[in-house]
């Protein structure tokens, strides 16, 4: 998954990001209300970690910006500001969850996951594309019932050509979603088609049929057509 974390605490932010990143995600972070802003102006997230009380603005105005512009991205609002009106008003404005500070980090995690997969999979722990079956919770992808190890990056490539089927999406995107901030110190994009090939390569091994399809200038579709 990739996220986002907007929170001003220093400490919280870096252990949210750190927890996330270990737990095999893209995390970015923004510490205040205008890097916020810019950040999601810029990317798409399968879900944002909001905290309500941000330097510079509300995390309230963010949530009404995003969605306002009717932007996809999932949002969890954290704040140690637990009172029925705060709650009511992130819920209202069309935050997906709410979680109160303090809070494990193992409970964020899986409240982050529970939000993608309403959000992306329909809310089911398992994602099936023909003889493709994904345990979403254990990060297992299986063809035909035979176990395909895959790479980190190649299992997130998986899910996001899957969850993007039939539709085109471009290396940028594709870039993006994969290395996050990162991408910003990359100025060609060749290692996408060397995830690519190793994504397809090691589906067809397991029996899987080619889904992979390029779209020359464009990018690339996962689909049986």
């Amino acid at each position: 998954m990739k996220i986002l974390i907007i929170e001003d605490e220093p400490g919280l932010r870096e252990g949210m990001r750190d927890y996330l990143t270990d737990a095999g995600n893209i995390c970015e972070t923004a510490s205040g209300f205008y890097e916020a802003i810019q950040k999601i102006q810029l990317y798409r997230y399968d879900c944002i970690i909001l905290d309500i009380m941000l330097p510079g603005g509300s995390g309230l105005q963010v949530l009404e910006m995003l969605k306002h512009d009717k932007l996809p991205d999932g949002v969890l609002i954290v704040s140690a500001k637990n009172a029925l009106p705060d709650r009511l008003s992130g819920l209202k404005l069309g935050a997906d969850d709410y979680l109160t500070k303090p809070f494990h980090l193992s409970e964020l995690l899986a409240r982050v996951e529970a939000i993608v997969r309403r959000r992306a999979f329909d809310g089911s722990p398992f994602l099936e594309f023909n003889e493709i079956r994904i345990d979403l919770d254990g990060k297992q992808v299986s063809v035909k019932g035979k176990a395909v190890r895959l790479s980190r990056r190649d299992y997130m490539l998986l899910l996001y050509l899957i969850a993007n089927k039939s539709k085109i999406v471009s290396k940028n995107a594709i870039a993006e979603h994969l290395w996050g901030d990162d991408i910003d110190m990359a100025d060609r994009y060749d290692f996408i088609y060397t995830h690519i090939k190793n994504l397809r390569r090691k589906l067809m091994d397991a029996g899987c049929k080619d889904y992979i399809q390029s779209a020359y200038g464009m990018g690339y579709k996962f689909s049986d057509k």
